[in-house]
């Protein structure tokens, strides 16, 4: 496999250090790093993004996530490894992702069960860092980029 081009992240300047800077922002208000990996892994999945899905599992594993939790996260709702919290971040990362699936793409319920189990800051941290890695997940798709090849 070989990219179309290098990722706009990188070819575009300033781009870069301008999403870093947004995910840093997301990292230092609040919500746990086992957390918002988590929530990017389901994004990621969702969108088939080969690069984020392959990071972001392999930053929860080197984070001690544990194989069934890892294993699990496409099929959250079935599973037993998840708390409440978890569950209502990922039901909100799968309802921002998938905006065009439904007429009312985040709906009360699932906002209202996220706003339960975080406060203000800590939800707009998921939500910033579910659009975050909407992006990074769309800039790696367009452009074929390969999982592995970053690192």
């Amino acid at each position: 496999m070989e990219a179309r081009m290098g990722n706009p992240a990188m070819v575009v300047p300033g781009a870069l250090k301008a999403l870093q800077a947004v995910g840093a922002t997301v990292e230092q208000a609040g919500v746990p790093k086992q957390l918002l990996e988590l929530v990017n892994l389901r994004a990621s999945q969702i969108n088939g993004c080969s690069v984020c899905v392959d990071m972001h599992a392999r930053a929860l594993k080197k984070g001690g996530e544990s194989d069934e939790r890892l294993w699990s996260v496409a099929g959250w709702r079935d599973a037993p490894y998840f708390t409440d919290a978890e569950r209502a971040a990922l039901a909100l990362a799968e309802a921002a992702t998938r905006l065009s699936d439904r007429p009312e793409p985040v709906s009360d319920e699932v906002y209202e069960e996220a706003a339960k189990h975080y406060d203000e800051q800590q939800l707009a941290a998921l939500i910033l860092g579910i659009a975050t890695v909407n992006l990074w997940n769309r800039l790696n798709a367009s452009t074929k980029q390969v999982a592995g090849a970053w690192g």
